[in-house]
């Protein structure tokens, strides 16, 4: 096994390229014979470094549809099964907010924590902030997006909320058997959004490329995190890779090039160097 307190970076650049395809914390050190230690620790700089860079150069973009959503998981144990003192440590639901640009499918923001009105406002301003213009938002019917977006924007967005209805499942094993949608439930909410793009499709697909690149969000399984920080390190490493390393199969090109971020597909190489950049 490989211990040492720096990686060379044909070493890093290995580590990373497995933790960005999905592997977690243990197959990675199976697989490039770097000590378990050692994998955390490099996925903590790594995702000291990606939020950072995140928050410094993913601004002043020209978003026309935004789509928000949130994704469930959890850190050490479900809210319901975690005892007090394991709540304190960072246990239980945890929600990663997520905010993705229709037109370029850059993710414009990220938030990870709780569901409630503190967090919404947090995620909503983060976005007005970094966007220029006036975009048209979907979110779902979560209630405290409404106080969020009105806000964070004031009335200089077209907002909309999407509720889709849902129908019991037919399916004996229905805990693994998604209901049917019997319909949906839009109201708008400020000023005059366009109907035809009052709709979640990219983002909702996001929270299934969430789900399949990050072996922490694989339900149901034991693969969840089992602390809070490196839950946080793993979702910053994420977007960055899906923003600026990852090609569009639609876009051909990666998001953070089709919204004018960047003039190259990143390298895992340029990932890595954001250690040392900050």
């Amino acid at each position: 096994m490989v211990n040492m307190n720096r990686l060379d970076t044909s070493r890093q650049v290995q580590v990373v390229k497995c933790l960005c395809e999905g592997m977690n914390i243990r197959g990675t050190v199976r697989l490039t014979g770097v000590a378990k230690n050692t994998g955390a620790n490099l996925l903590r700089d790594m995702g000291c470094a990606c939020a950072s860079y995140h928050h410094r150069n993913v601004r002043g973009l020209r978003v026309r549809r935004l789509q928000c959503d949130e994704i469930w998981s959890f850190v050490g144990a479900k809210a319901k099964n975690a005892k007090v003192g394991q709540k304190e440590q960072g246990w239980g639901d945890v929600w990663t907010w997520t905010a993705i640009d229709a037109d370029t499918k850059l993710c414009v923001s990220y938030l990870v924590g709780g569901r409630d009105t503190g967090w919404a406002n947090d995620f909503m301003l983060d976005c007005s902030e970094r966007i220029i213009g006036h975009p048209q938002i979907t979110t779902d019917a979560h209630k405290p997006h409404l106080k969020a977006v009105e806000k964070a924007f004031g009335g200089d967005a077209d907002y909309t909320q999407l509720h889709r209805v849902y129908g019991a499942s037919n399916e004996p094993e229905h805990r693994y058997s998604p209901a049917t949608c019997i319909g949906c439930d839009i109201k708008t909410v400020s000023s005059v959004p366009d109907p035809a793009h009052v709709s979640k499709p990219f983002v909702e697909r996001q929270n299934l490329t969430v789900r399949m690149s990050m072996r922490r969000f694989t339900q149901p399984t034991n693969a969840f995190s089992k602390k809070i920080d490196n839950h946080g390190h793993a979702v910053a490493l994420y977007f960055i890779f899906y923003n600026f390393c990852r090609v569009h199969q639609t876009l051909r090109v990666t998001p953070a090039m089709e919204a004018g971020l960047s003039d190259h597909v990143w390298s895992v190489e340029e990932l890595v160097s954001l250690i040392n950049s900050n």
